[in-house]
């Protein structure tokens, strides 16, 4: 039987008959078969789901917000569209033994990066948050981020925007002692032994590699060979025996300075400075390089990097053609600031 709590009448009623279970059951009952049932629960910003009567998914999605409710409807009604979520009755789902109400997600980020910011990495994950936060708002119980790099507060910054307050407030962030900690949030024998549990594969492997799908590098089977040309967000002309200068503002140390650029008519040199003089523009010679010029084939690969900013100044990204006299270049080019999360910052600290 599945339940369901709605914000209108302020009840508590069964969707699958007519019983009621609270002060006032809905007009009719909702026909479970027909999706009614998770039309209505999400209006009422409630996820439905299946246990014992009276038992809810909470706090509510958008906090009794109407307007809200009825804009998450409507676009949830699209996704099922797409989803084609009215069939999802005829799937026959494996035998797991009981239903699945609330995942715990646990991110285990030793070893992430610089590299790991790039730019197409990031926006996956921002999809993913998106997605989870308009269809599945109050499926995730807890997000659990283990051996988490500083750098962790600087990629929370790029997702957060993506999240809602009540799901932010779900990340927990462990420290050296991760491994006894997630005991607190998932029973042991739940757990691998790799992550502090004692499940064990059959075999005896603490990683449990029939239960878990561990990541690792991407084969090179799946590398696209014809990469689409890229267009960034500015464009502009490098004229033979020239340079092009790209100044940032650094307020704060800490800050990561991100870019990507292509190249049209050849390569293009490129590196980093730090001006030693504000206020006015300073030849190479006179600034300090941060990241060494040099030469890269960007009319042929697309180029991204990133540097992480030591100390506040204006950072000068310098694109050069000074050694073609002959031929100019057009480039296209992105630069982004990316702020570290000084919440998540002060609570890595501590570890």
């Amino acid at each position: 039987m599945c339940y369901l709590r709605c914000p209108i009448l302020m009840t508590t009623s069964s969707c699958a008959g007519s019983e009621e279970k609270g002060p006032k059951a809905h007009q009719g009952a909702c026909p479970g078969n027909q999706g009614a049932c998770v039309q209505c629960s999400w209006v009422s910003g409630y996820l439905s789901h299946c246990g014992s009567p009276g038992q809810e998914q909470g706090p509510l999605a958008r906090s009794f917000d109407l307007q809200k409710s009825e804009d998450m409807l409507r676009k949830h009604m699209e996704f099922r569209k797409q989803q084609d979520l009215a069939n999802i009755l005829a799937w026959q789902p494996p035998e797991l033994g009981k239903k699945v109400e609330k995942i715990i997600a646990i991110f285990g980020l030793e070893g992430l990066g610089l590299r790991d910011l790039w730019k197409p990495g990031i926006e996956l994950l921002q999809e993913f948050f998106s997605a989870l936060e308009a269809n599945y708002p109050e499926i995730l119980k807890s997000l659990i981020v283990v051996r988490a790099p500083k750098l962790f507060a600087v990629a929370f910054n790029l997702v957060k925007s993506y999240m809602s307050e009540e799901t932010r407030r779900k990340v927990v962030i462990l420290g050296d002692n991760w491994k006894q900690e997630l005991t607190k949030f998932i029973s042991p024998d739940q757990l691998p032994v790799e992550f502090g549990g004692t499940m064990t594969d059959p075999d005896g492997n603490p990683k449990c590699l029939t239960k878990i799908n561990y990541g690792g590098e991407v084969p090179k089977s799946y590398y696209l060979c014809k990469q689409v040309r890229l267009q960034y967000e500015h464009t502009r002309s490098v004229g033979r025996g020239s340079s092009l200068q790209v100044e940032n503002e650094i307020l704060f140390p800490g800050c990561v300075l991100r870019w990507q650029f292509a190249s049209d008519g050849g390569d293009i040199g490129f590196g980093v400075f730090l001006k030693t003089k504000m206020g006015e523009r300073q030849r190479a010679r006179e600034m300090t390089e941060v990241l060494p010029s040099q030469r890269y084939n960007a009319h042929m690969v697309p180029e991204d990097g990133i540097l992480t900013c030591l100390q506040a100044g204006s950072y000068v990204l310098r694109f050069y053609n000074t050694y073609s006299l002959v031929h100019s270049k057009r480039i296209s080019y992105t630069v982004e600031v990316l702020l570290p999360d000084q919440t998540f910052m002060e609570k890595m600290e501590k570890f």
